[in-house]
């Protein structure tokens, strides 16, 4: 699983940013999903841990920051290690595409909170709950200390 995501890691480097502006892109748009969501719901499974799902489009500069804090502040990026298996689902619309929007409905419409927003799976996929991420920023980014609260509080039980 590491290796392909390195692989599509690599291969979203090589091709042109969505959005330029914005930096790297944080979400595969060729990216299938439900397929994502399926081999991280069999991960979970076999090491006893939850699916996060954050959903949100490359556009969203919050959705960056969500990205940069869960990736780059050690015990955020050490807490999802341990308890989560993390999909990113892409749900820009786009060309007149709605991306993922079999996946979006499958959640119980998520993005009517905004973006960036997390659902937690079991690793049965049952929905745990649903998080909007405003109630996790603090001043122009989102707080680390937030987020474990959040993390610890639907972690699973080891």
């Amino acid at each position: 699983m590491k290796i392909l995501a390195s692989i599509l890691m690599l291969f979203s480097t090589l091709t042109a940013a969505e959005y330029p502006q914005m930096g790297e892109d944080i979400y595969l748009v060729e990216a299938d999903a439900q397929a994502d969501i399926t081999a991280a719901l069999a991960t979970a499974k076999s090491a006893n841990k939850r699916v996060l799902l954050k959903f949100g489009a490359n556009w969203c500069v919050w959705c960056h920051r969500l990205s940069d804090t869960l990736h780059h502040e050690t015990s955020v990026a050490q807490n999802l290690e341990d308890n989560y298996v993390l999909v990113a689902v892409d749900v820009n619309t786009r060309n007149g595409t709605n991306r993922n929007a079999d996946t979006i409905a499958k959640y119980g419409n998520p993005t009517q909170h905004g973006l960036p927003v997390l659902v937690v799976l079991d690793a049965d996929g049952q929905i745990l709950t649903t998080q909007e991420t405003g109630a996790l920023e603090e001043g122009a980014a989102h707080s680390p200390a937030k987020i474990i609260v959040f993390l610890d509080q639907w972690a699973p039980v080891r």
